[in-house]
């Protein structure tokens, strides 16, 4: 079975592909380091011949505001012309648990607006809505660091590792189109700042995490529960102790 990973040489991309590879599909990376451009249009018709399903994990390269809803309802747009006219028959994206709880925030704003496309088009198409990966922990400690402080609300946080959103993905893909999401979320369920505080800790990080309910993230005060799954999502099975000790060992 070919399938079309868009954004397939970054983070979740590039497990996704080798996890597909795997198990027997072909997997075919695509995004601008392959000569292919969602934006621009720039090898789609080439890549999509012949797939099955396309998987969407591409992501804006700037978190601003305007920015990030251009790049969603463009590349949306582009890339699903290019599926309707290959034929492809079950369109795959990852978006974020929360997104349609918070559309005030720019950037979940941008991901409602790509979710919206894809349901008014003709193509099958399955949403998987995940949460904060492991992998990006530090880089949301680094945007709340406020001189010798990270700054954190005491809103409830339910991070997945990567590994596991790429298995969910390639699961998915190689189904049938659920025609609606899915949501999918790491087993442990913390508190924001307590999360953070045991994160520094166990990075030998001597930045102090200050419990703020006021400070932000991606620009905006959360709520409970912005960033959690609801009833009947599904699991994770690694801890983050457990993932950390992992990634470190290697």
């Amino acid at each position: 079975m070919k399938i079309v990973v868009i954004g397939g040489t970054g983070l979740i991309g590039s497990k996704l592909v080798t996890k597909l590879g795997e198990h027997g599909h072909e997997a075919v990376p695509a995004s601008p380091n392959t000569g292919v451009n969602t934006l621009t249009g720039a090898g789609l018709a080439e890549a999509l011949t012949g797939a099955s399903a396309v998987v969407d994990v591409s992501n804006s390269p700037s978190f601003e505001d305007a920015a990030v809803l251009e790049f969603f309802e463009t590349s949306t747009r582009n890339l699903l012309a290019a599926e309707a006219a290959a034929g492809v028959g079950h369109h795959v994206a990852l978006s974020v648990v929360g997104t349609q709880r918070r559309p005030d925030i720019g950037y979940f704003r941008g991901k409602v607006a790509q979710e919206e496309l894809i349901k008014d088009s003709p193509i099958p198409f399955s949403i998987v809505h995940a949460t904060q990966f492991f992998e990006f922990a530090r880089g949301i400690a680094d945007g709340a660091t406020d001189g010798d402080s990270v700054r954190m609300p005491p809103v409830l946080f339910q991070p997945i590792a990567g590994d596991e959103v790429a298995q969910t993905l390639g699961r998915v893909a190689v189904g049938p189109p659920l025609n609606g999401p899915v949501e999918i979320a790491g087993p442990e369920q913390f508190r924001m700042d307590e999360f953070f505080r045991y994160a520094l800790t166990a990075w030998g990080d001597p930045r102090e995490v200050v419990t703020d309910p006021h400070a932000h993230y991606f620009g905006a005060e959360l709520n409970e529960p912005d960033l959690v799954p609801g009833d009947g999502a599904t699991l994770g099975e690694i801890k983050y102790a457990d993932w950390l000790g992992s990634t470190a060992a290697r």
